[in-house]
């Protein structure tokens, strides 16, 4: 079969670090391709440069036949090259049928948008995806799985021929996953070739048909899925072998340090309790809609509960707002880096000390030497990949920004630590420093609580797991001893362990 698009010998720069470098791939109508990596390895800037959005320093690319030269985005789209990124580009208070045709709306006479038509053609298209989807209402309204699947036919509806998904389930449960690759399939039977970003190998073993790898901006590896294992994949990835997926687990538990007593909030969650020790990773998980974020939220001080008590060192801390739970020890660290937890366009130094400016102050002045003194101890405490320390934060890769997240809260030297989906789109060389990290916080003493969506990350990373349910903890289970069936007989509701 003929090639449908290639790109030969792409290199780019950016601040003086090479991040491609001489790399090649290749795609055929009707293939699903993995593009594969750790943080930084330089898929995205590959696929921005196959989309127009970045200029490569050198390297061509070749689209059905044809060399393109200056490519932008308007051109790439005229083309049929399609990008659906990590973060959805849509917007939530206009209708489903606008968002599909964002900046491309049918007019009639006049300069007037023809919505009948719009309403007409998106219905089309959604059908394509064998979605039964209202294209009046408000994108809002929809669940995140459905927002999804609209910018997946947001791209089809400019007949795309060629389409690049980044991390598309990173935000989905395994059903709506299982949804997602079936539309997938039925694009690929249409003759779509299809541009796979995922972390997660599994994934990549289910809907790929080849892998291309790239590691620090180099290709290292192409082929077909059938004939490689995911250990091959992984080595390909991290250029070593990965001795073990998880760190060694802790000895000993130490004394209470977080206390929770039945807190409760409005329509959120209620009842609920548990403890955390210093020398302890406690692992929580639930489907989406379970209420894990808005309880920890609550235990931060973010949100008071309606109910119940929260107590640090023994003390009660339930009316305590987020600063003082901040100089008190306690911490929450977001699953959102990018709208809550990071200031993007800002460098590296000034995003670690934001959460602490009084120690790099004197007489209410900031002192540039020491916000560059800890923005580096941190940064590289985290084994962050940047080219300089002055950079956005934005121009980091998604790992590497995650990275820095945890470094700005490294830097006020919490006790407990509360993370969200802490490794969410990040991949397994990152991921286990990021559970190194934590498993050497907890030995040395630190309490840490963290909440996952992956299953493998709960068993493997946690001492003791606890679960939620519709808004109630239903379960807790030494991590040594559960196994997967079983913490989802609990987080799914067929099984409830406190009322047995």
């Amino acid at each position: 079969m003929d090639k449908l698009l290639e790109m030969k010998g792409i290199s780019k720069s950016f601040y003086g670090t090479q991040a491609l470098k001489d790399v090649n791939i290749k795609i055929e109508p009707g293939e699903i391709q993995a593009v594969c990596g750790e943080n930084g390895a330089g898929k995205s800037t590959l696929m921005n440069i196959m989309t127009g959005i970045l200029q490569p320093n050198e390297g061509e690319i070749i689209f059905e036949g044809e060399k393109l030269t200056n490519l932008d985005p308007r051109t790439a789209q005229e083309k049929g090259i399609s990008i659906v990124h990590q973060e959805l580009s849509l917007c939530p208070e206009v209708s489903v049928a606008e968002n599909i045709f964002m900046g491309r709306v049918p007019e009639k006479k006049r300069g007037m948008v023809n919505f009948k038509e719009m309403r007409k053609e998106a219905e089309k298209v959604l059908k394509r995806l064998n979605l039964d989807i209202d294209v009046k209402q408000p994108l809002g309204k929809l669940g995140i799985s459905e927002q999804q699947m609209v910018e997946i036919a947001k791209a089809l509806s400019i007949n795309a021929k060629i389409l690049i998904l980044d991390e598309p389930t990173s935000s989905l449960t395994e059903s709506e996953s299982q949804i997602l690759f079936d539309n997938l399939l039925r694009l690929k039977k249409e003759g779509i070739a299809i541009f796979f970003i995922s972390h997660r190998l599994k994934e990549i073993f289910q809907i790929c048909d080849s892998f291309t790898v790239l590691r620090d901006g180099v290709h290292v590896g192409d082929g077909r899925v059938a004939d490689v294992d995911p250990d091959d994949i992984v080595r390909m990835m991290v250029g070593r072998e990965l001795d073990q997926a998880y760190p060694d687990k802790g000895t000993e538990v130490g004394q209470n340090i977080l206390t929770v007593e039945n807190i409760s909030r409005k329509d959120e969650f209620e009842n609920i309790s548990f403890e955390v020790n210093e020398k302890e990773i406690v692992g929580l998980f639930g489907l989406i809609g379970a209420g894990r974020s808005e309880a920890m939220q609550t235990v931060f001080g973010i949100n008071q509960p309606d109910s119940g008590k929260i107590k640090l060192f023994d003390k009660d801390i339930t009316a305590n707002n987020t600063r003082e739970n901040i100089d008190q020890g306690l911490i929450y660290i977001t699953e959102d880096r990018k709208e809550q937890g990071l200031f993007l366009d800002m460098d590296l130094n000034a995003n670690v000390v934001a959460a602490d400016l009084e120690q790099v102050s004197e007489n209410s002045l900031v002192k540039k030497k020491k916000v560059k003194d800890i923005g580096g101890k941190f940064v590289d405490i985290m084994n962050t990949k940047y080219a300089s320390l002055d950079q956005p934060v934005k121009s980091l890769s998604g790992g590497n920004q995650q990275k820095v997240l945890l470094a700005k809260w490294l830097a006020v030297d919490p006790r407990v630590l509360i993370l969200d989906e802490p490794t969410r789109g990040i991949d397994v060389g990152a991921k286990f420093e990021i559970h190194t990290t934590l498993r050497e916080l907890s030995n040395n003493g630190h309490a840490v609580m963290f909440i996952s969506s992956e299953l493998p990350e709960i068993l493997g990373l946690s001492d003791r797991i606890l679960i939620m349910h519709q808004g109630k903890l239903v379960g807790e289970l030494d991590a040594d001893t559960a196994t997967e069936e079983e913490v989802m007989m609990y987080a799914s509701g067929r099984k409830n362990d406190f009322e047995n």
